[in-house]
Protein backbone atom coordinates (compact mmCIF):
# COMPACT_ATOMS: atom_id res chain seq x y z
CA UNK A 1 0.00 0.00 0.00
CA UNK A 2 1.35 3.55 -1.08
CA UNK A 3 0.63 6.58 0.54
CA UNK A 4 -0.49 8.34 -2.51
CA UNK A 5 -3.35 6.05 -2.60
CA UNK A 6 -4.29 6.94 0.90
CA UNK A 7 -4.26 10.94 -0.22
CA UNK A 8 -6.52 9.48 -2.80
CA UNK A 9 -8.97 8.31 -1.35
CA UNK A 10 -9.12 11.37 1.24
CA UNK A 11 -9.44 13.37 -1.84
CA UNK A 12 -12.79 10.83 -3.46
CA UNK A 13 -14.25 10.99 0.32
CA UNK A 14 -14.05 14.91 0.22
CA UNK A 15 -15.22 15.08 -3.24
CA UNK A 16 -17.54 12.51 -3.88
CA UNK A 17 -16.52 12.20 -7.22
CA UNK A 18 -14.40 10.40 -8.84
CA UNK A 19 -13.45 12.49 -12.13
CA UNK A 20 -13.18 15.66 -9.32
CA UNK A 21 -10.57 13.73 -7.21
CA UNK A 22 -8.71 13.04 -9.78
CA UNK A 23 -8.01 16.03 -11.31
CA UNK A 24 -6.85 16.95 -7.67
CA UNK A 25 -4.51 14.50 -7.50
CA UNK A 26 -3.01 15.31 -10.99
CA UNK A 27 -3.87 11.84 -12.00
CA UNK A 28 -6.69 10.43 -15.30
CA UNK A 29 -9.83 9.01 -13.82
CA UNK A 30 -8.78 5.31 -15.17
CA UNK A 31 -5.70 5.90 -13.19
CA UNK A 32 -7.09 7.09 -9.98
CA UNK A 33 -10.08 4.33 -10.12
CA UNK A 34 -7.64 1.91 -10.61
CA UNK A 35 -5.97 2.92 -7.55
CA UNK A 36 -8.73 3.02 -5.46
CA UNK A 37 -9.50 -0.50 -6.60
CA UNK A 38 -6.22 -1.43 -5.41
CA UNK A 39 -6.62 0.08 -2.01
CA UNK A 40 -9.89 -1.69 -1.56
CA UNK A 41 -8.32 -5.07 -2.53
CA UNK A 42 -5.35 -4.25 0.27
CA UNK A 43 -7.61 -3.63 2.76
CA UNK A 44 -10.14 -6.35 1.95
CA UNK A 45 -13.23 -4.48 1.85
CA UNK A 46 -15.61 -1.89 -0.05
CA UNK A 47 -14.95 1.53 0.72
CA UNK A 48 -16.74 3.25 -1.51
CA UNK A 49 -20.45 2.83 -2.23
CA UNK A 50 -20.48 3.50 -6.00
CA UNK A 51 -24.57 2.89 -6.08
CA UNK A 52 -25.17 6.60 -4.71
CA UNK A 53 -25.04 9.61 -6.14
CA UNK A 54 -23.17 11.54 -5.29
CA UNK A 55 -20.90 8.95 -3.76
CA UNK A 56 -21.08 7.95 -0.61
CA UNK A 57 -18.36 6.01 1.96
CA UNK A 58 -19.15 2.34 3.55
CA UNK A 59 -19.03 1.94 6.65
CA UNK A 60 -15.59 -0.22 6.20
CA UNK A 61 -14.81 3.43 3.98
CA UNK A 62 -15.54 6.20 7.50
CA UNK A 63 -13.52 3.51 9.60
CA UNK A 64 -10.86 4.06 7.02
CA UNK A 65 -11.08 7.13 6.59
CA UNK A 66 -10.18 8.03 10.12
CA UNK A 67 -7.34 6.23 9.49
CA UNK A 68 -6.17 7.96 6.65
CA UNK A 69 -6.04 11.24 8.28
CA UNK A 70 -4.17 10.09 11.16
CA UNK A 71 -1.84 8.78 9.37
CA UNK A 72 -1.10 11.27 6.46
CA UNK A 73 -1.29 13.39 9.08
CA UNK A 74 1.80 12.09 11.23
CA UNK A 75 3.69 11.28 8.14
CA UNK A 76 3.32 14.77 7.08
CA UNK A 77 4.90 16.26 10.49
CA UNK A 78 7.49 13.69 10.38
CA UNK A 79 8.30 14.51 6.60
CA UNK A 80 9.10 18.04 8.32
CA UNK A 81 10.90 17.36 10.91
CA UNK A 82 13.35 15.42 8.87
CA UNK A 83 13.11 18.69 6.48
CA UNK A 84 14.28 20.25 9.84
CA UNK A 85 16.90 17.53 11.21
CA UNK A 86 18.52 17.78 7.39
CA UNK A 87 18.50 21.54 7.42
CA UNK A 88 20.37 21.74 10.95
CA UNK A 89 23.04 18.70 9.29
CA UNK A 90 23.27 21.05 6.34
CA UNK A 91 23.94 24.26 8.17
CA UNK A 92 26.62 22.96 10.19
CA UNK A 93 30.32 23.74 9.50
CA UNK A 94 32.72 20.89 7.78
CA UNK A 95 35.40 20.07 9.93
CA UNK A 96 37.90 17.85 8.14
CA UNK A 97 41.08 16.46 10.95
CA UNK A 98 43.32 13.58 11.56
CA UNK A 99 42.72 10.73 13.19
CA UNK A 100 44.94 11.68 15.87
CA UNK A 101 42.99 14.51 16.72
CA UNK A 102 39.77 13.69 16.35
CA UNK A 103 40.18 10.87 18.77
CA UNK A 104 42.39 12.46 21.71
CA UNK A 105 41.26 16.75 21.18
CA UNK A 106 38.53 17.19 18.75
CA UNK A 107 35.53 16.39 20.80
CA UNK A 108 36.62 17.97 24.14
CA UNK A 109 37.65 20.80 22.40
CA UNK A 110 34.60 21.31 20.56
CA UNK A 111 32.54 20.76 24.19
CA UNK A 112 34.82 23.40 25.84
CA UNK A 113 34.68 25.89 22.95
CA UNK A 114 30.84 25.45 23.10
CA UNK A 115 31.10 24.66 19.15
CA UNK A 116 30.27 21.15 19.61
CA UNK A 117 26.45 21.59 17.72
CA UNK A 118 27.86 24.02 14.64
CA UNK A 119 30.19 21.64 13.39
CA UNK A 120 29.94 18.38 11.72
CA UNK A 121 33.24 16.34 11.51
CA UNK A 122 33.90 14.74 7.85
CA UNK A 123 34.71 11.35 8.83
CA UNK A 124 36.59 10.70 5.23
CA UNK A 125 39.24 13.06 6.27
CA UNK A 126 40.67 10.80 9.09
CA UNK A 127 42.62 8.93 6.61
CA UNK A 128 43.99 11.72 4.53
CA UNK A 129 47.25 12.45 5.14
CA UNK A 130 49.29 15.86 5.11
CA UNK A 131 48.53 18.15 2.43
CA UNK A 132 45.14 16.72 1.40
CA UNK A 133 43.23 18.50 3.75
CA UNK A 134 44.55 21.80 2.51
CA UNK A 135 43.21 20.54 -0.92
CA UNK A 136 39.92 19.81 0.63
CA UNK A 137 39.64 23.48 1.95
CA UNK A 138 40.39 24.44 -1.72
CA UNK A 139 37.81 22.56 -2.80
CA UNK A 140 35.39 23.15 -0.89
CA UNK A 141 35.11 19.28 0.55
CA UNK A 142 36.02 20.99 4.23
CA UNK A 143 35.21 24.63 5.63
CA UNK A 144 37.99 24.35 8.75
CA UNK A 145 41.04 21.37 9.20
CA UNK A 146 41.54 20.71 12.50
CA UNK A 147 45.97 19.45 12.34
CA UNK A 148 49.08 19.44 13.76
CA UNK A 149 51.16 22.23 12.58
CA UNK A 150 55.47 23.10 12.65
CA UNK A 151 57.98 25.02 10.90
CA UNK A 152 59.45 21.78 9.00
CA UNK A 153 56.15 20.96 6.56
CA UNK A 154 57.87 20.57 3.28
CA UNK A 155 54.51 22.50 2.19
CA UNK A 156 53.93 24.81 4.84
CA UNK A 157 54.44 27.11 3.21
CA UNK A 158 51.21 27.29 1.50
CA UNK A 159 49.82 28.77 4.71
CA UNK A 160 51.95 31.96 4.68
CA UNK A 161 50.71 32.96 1.00
CA UNK A 162 47.75 34.51 2.37
CA UNK A 163 45.31 32.16 1.18
CA UNK A 164 44.16 30.78 4.57
CA UNK A 165 44.08 31.68 8.36
CA UNK A 166 44.80 29.64 11.51
CA UNK A 167 44.12 29.57 15.01
CA UNK A 168 46.79 28.02 17.54
CA UNK A 169 44.10 26.03 19.28
CA UNK A 170 46.95 23.97 21.91
CA UNK A 171 50.60 23.21 22.10
CA UNK A 172 51.28 19.38 22.25
CA UNK A 173 54.34 17.53 22.19
CA UNK A 174 55.85 14.45 20.26
CA UNK A 175 57.45 11.91 23.18
CA UNK A 176 59.46 9.07 22.20
CA UNK A 177 57.92 6.16 23.75
CA UNK A 178 58.65 2.00 24.32
CA UNK A 179 56.96 -0.65 25.71
CA UNK A 180 58.84 -1.24 29.12
CA UNK A 181 60.60 -4.13 30.57
CA UNK A 182 59.75 -6.22 34.06
CA UNK A 183 61.89 -3.39 35.36
CA UNK A 184 60.40 -0.70 34.09
CA UNK A 185 62.97 0.49 31.78
CA UNK A 186 62.29 1.18 28.00
CA UNK A 187 62.74 -2.17 25.85
CA UNK A 188 63.99 0.42 23.51
CA UNK A 189 66.11 3.96 23.41
CA UNK A 190 67.34 6.60 21.78
CA UNK A 191 69.87 7.45 20.88
CA UNK A 192 71.27 4.09 19.76
CA UNK A 193 74.58 3.28 18.91
CA UNK A 194 76.23 2.25 15.49
CA UNK A 195 75.62 -1.53 15.47
CA UNK A 196 72.82 -1.36 17.23
CA UNK A 197 70.42 0.06 15.98
CA UNK A 198 66.91 1.30 17.73
CA UNK A 199 63.73 -0.51 15.71
CA UNK A 200 61.43 2.51 14.95
CA UNK A 201 57.81 2.47 14.11
CA UNK A 202 57.64 5.66 12.00
CA UNK A 203 55.22 8.18 10.11
CA UNK A 204 54.01 8.96 7.01
CA UNK A 205 56.47 10.81 5.22
CA UNK A 206 54.16 13.14 3.95
CA UNK A 207 51.97 13.50 6.66
CA UNK A 208 52.17 16.19 9.62
CA UNK A 209 54.37 14.32 12.21
CA UNK A 210 57.21 12.63 10.38
CA UNK A 211 59.08 15.80 9.00
CA UNK A 212 58.73 17.65 12.84
CA UNK A 213 60.68 14.27 13.94
CA UNK A 214 63.40 14.56 11.29
CA UNK A 215 63.92 17.97 11.50
CA UNK A 216 64.43 18.06 15.29
CA UNK A 217 66.20 14.80 15.25
CA UNK A 218 68.65 16.91 12.24
CA UNK A 219 69.08 19.51 14.83
CA UNK A 220 70.30 17.53 17.53
CA UNK A 221 74.02 17.65 18.68
CA UNK A 222 73.93 13.71 19.19
CA UNK A 223 73.99 11.23 16.70
CA UNK A 224 70.89 8.78 16.36
CA UNK A 225 70.88 5.39 15.19
CA UNK A 226 67.68 4.11 14.12
CA UNK A 227 66.09 1.41 12.05
CA UNK A 228 62.80 2.34 10.47
CA UNK A 229 60.60 -0.80 10.46
CA UNK A 230 57.16 0.85 8.41
CA UNK A 231 55.56 3.49 7.94
CA UNK A 232 51.89 4.22 9.08
CA UNK A 233 49.55 7.08 8.80
CA UNK A 234 47.68 7.26 11.98
CA UNK A 235 49.25 7.80 15.34
CA UNK A 236 46.73 4.41 16.96
CA UNK A 237 48.45 2.21 14.95
CA UNK A 238 51.98 3.35 15.58
CA UNK A 239 50.62 3.26 19.20
CA UNK A 240 49.31 -0.24 18.51
CA UNK A 241 52.95 -1.69 17.22
CA UNK A 242 54.76 -0.05 20.12
CA UNK A 243 52.78 -1.35 22.52
CA UNK A 244 53.06 -4.88 21.20
CA UNK A 245 56.70 -4.56 21.66
CA UNK A 246 58.06 -4.15 17.22
CA UNK A 247 60.09 -1.43 18.22
CA UNK A 248 59.40 2.44 19.44
CA UNK A 249 57.88 5.79 18.03
CA UNK A 250 56.72 8.87 18.77
CA UNK A 251 53.15 9.33 20.12
CA UNK A 252 51.89 13.42 20.94
CA UNK A 253 51.80 13.02 24.78
CA UNK A 254 48.18 13.09 24.79
CA UNK A 255 48.15 9.17 23.73
CA UNK A 256 51.03 8.12 26.29
CA UNK A 257 48.46 6.78 28.86
CA UNK A 258 49.15 3.67 30.61
CA UNK A 259 48.55 0.50 28.11
CA UNK A 260 45.93 -1.71 29.37
CA UNK A 261 46.30 -4.50 26.46
CA UNK A 262 50.14 -4.59 26.29
CA UNK A 263 51.98 -3.69 29.31
CA UNK A 264 52.98 0.17 30.19
CA UNK A 265 54.47 2.34 27.94
CA UNK A 266 57.68 4.36 28.80
CA UNK A 267 59.71 7.21 27.53
CA UNK A 268 62.26 5.74 24.92
CA UNK A 269 64.47 8.89 25.88
CA UNK A 270 64.55 12.09 27.76
CA UNK A 271 62.87 15.72 26.78
CA UNK A 272 65.52 16.58 24.02
CA UNK A 273 63.81 14.20 22.21
CA UNK A 274 60.58 15.91 22.87
CA UNK A 275 59.11 17.01 19.43
CA UNK A 276 57.17 20.63 19.69
CA UNK A 277 54.01 20.80 17.78
CA UNK A 278 51.02 23.14 17.35
CA UNK A 279 47.43 21.97 17.10
CA UNK A 280 45.77 24.63 14.68
CA UNK A 281 42.41 25.17 12.97
CA UNK A 282 42.74 26.15 9.32
CA UNK A 283 40.33 28.12 6.72
CA UNK A 284 40.38 29.95 3.75
CA UNK A 285 40.87 33.52 4.01
CA UNK A 286 37.61 34.56 2.03
CA UNK A 287 35.10 32.18 3.93
CA UNK A 288 32.21 30.79 1.95
CA UNK A 289 29.90 31.76 4.60
CA UNK A 290 28.19 33.80 7.00
CA UNK A 291 28.44 31.37 9.81
CA UNK A 292 31.25 30.55 9.81
CA UNK A 293 33.17 33.92 9.95
CA UNK A 294 30.71 33.88 12.88
CA UNK A 295 32.33 31.31 14.47
CA UNK A 296 35.93 31.81 13.56
CA UNK A 297 35.78 35.26 15.31
CA UNK A 298 34.42 33.49 18.68
CA UNK A 299 37.20 31.37 17.86
CA UNK A 300 39.84 34.24 17.97
CA UNK A 301 38.57 35.74 20.94
CA UNK A 302 38.62 32.45 23.03
CA UNK A 303 42.20 32.49 22.06
CA UNK A 304 43.43 35.71 21.83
Amino acid sequence: MEIRWLEDFMALARTRHFSRAAELQHVSQPTFSRRIKLLEEAMGATLVNRQTLPLSLTPAGDVFFELCQRVTRDVRDVRGQIANMEAEVSARISVGSTQGLFSHFYQSWASEAGVADRLQLNLKTTSWVGEQFLDALDSGECDLVLCYWHQDLPWGDRLGRGEYESIVLAREWLVPVSVATENGEPRFSLPGAAGQTVPLIAYHGRGFLQPAIEAHLSRSNASVHLLPLNENTQSASIKALVKQGFGMGWLPSRMTEKSEHFGSLTRAGDERWDVPLEIRLIRLREPRSGDLLTLWKTLENQHA
